[in-house]
């Protein structure tokens, strides 16, 4: 007797192995999947500029990359004691503007830099929501706890969306030809904006997403069912965080493992499991950290630790040993 719906999820044609490096933007959920992929030890770089939720905001950065569009002091502005700007994450807003600056078109020369290198690119969309600042009529990707009233509400068209996604599209093969993109819909739903206004939000994601989809169906543009996973294989909220809207760390692994099913080379397999088994060691708290069994665990540890760098130099284990 089958207790759950279960999704048919195809091999990825080009899966990810520890010879690829993968780029992740997008929602907070894409720093779940990057969290994932840190563990293991694959080379990944996670949202230079911080969590994205509108496919907008990702268009807008990709072009500032691709382009060497550098951000200027006309792009920052001044709240709460501190600089920020619009376009990127409060984790980037700084007391200094000078050094946000620096730090910022860092990011864009990083994020250039990637493009032109990375197997793998993965975008997860979060909503269709957007804001616009009423003074500039500038698209936001982060409020900053700017007043609400300075900002009008809008809800991107299927349609908008879709010229969003092609663009970014077109900027990444366009520097990257041989690149495999994935998208993704974060199972996050943004009960902020409200119930059906969430269900309006995602719908306009599937439905610009996957007619992009099939246009670049012969282009290396992939799609994982994060959102689908959560909502149908998923369906009870013991999967859930206390706020009944976040996956628990039980769902994450779950999807985590159904993405590594279809979308990390099989092979690698035996290397994950000396990986795991590294990373379970080295969270071990011994009792005695001077005795003879545990400075035996910890040389053999180091042993392991010293093969696998070996074979793979760009691994980084955290020892403290």
């Amino acid at each position: 007797m089958e207790l759950q719906t279960r999704l048919k999820i195809p091999q990825h044609p080009n899966p990810i192995s520890y010879s690829s490096e993968t780029l992740l933007m997008g929602s907070c959920f894409a720093s779940h999947m990057g969290g994932k992929l840190s563990y293991y030890q694959f080379r990944n770089t996670l949202n230079p500029f911080g969590t994205l939720f509108h496919p907008r905001g990702i268009c807008n950065l990709l072009e500032r990359a691709k382009t060497g569009r550098y951000f200027k002091a006309e792009d920052c502005f001044y709240h709460m004691e501190r600089w920020h700007c619009h376009e990127v994450h409060s984790d980037l807003s700084h007391a200094n503007r000078e050094e946000m600056l620096k730090e910022l078109n860092g990011k864009v020369d990083l994020t250039a830099e990637l493009l032109s290198r990375v197997s793998h690119l993965v975008l997860t969309l979060g909503t269709a929501w957007g804001y616009v600042r009423k003074e500039s009529g500038q698209w936001v990707a982060n409020c900053h706890k700017v007043p609400q009233r300075e900002f009008d509400k809008v809800l991107s068209s299927p349609q908008e969306i879709q010229q969003d996604l092609i663009k970014a599209l077109d900027l990444v093969l366009e520097a990257n030809p041989e690149i495999s993109v994935i998208l993704t819909v974060s199972p996050v739903r943004h009960m902020r904006d409200g119930f059906v206004e969430n269900q309006r939000s995602k719908s306009h994601l599937f439905v610009a997403l996957h007619e992009v989809l099939e246009m670049y169906q012969d282009g290396g543009v992939t799609y994982f069912p994060a959102y689908e996973l959560m909502m149908d294989e998923l369906r009870d909220y013991r999967f859930y965080e206390m706020d009944m809207l976040h996956p628990n760390a039980l769902a994450v692994d779950y999807i985590w493992e159904r993405f590594r099913s279809a979308c990390i080379q099989s092979s690698e397999n035996p290397i994950m499991a000396r990986v795991e088994e590294i990373q379970k060691g080295l969270n071990h708290r011994p009792f005695n950290p001077g005795s003879k069994a545990y400075t035996s665990f910890a040389n053999d540890l180091k042993e392991k630790i010293a093969g696998l760098k070996k074979e793979y130099p760009f691994m980084s284990f955290d020892t403290g040993l």
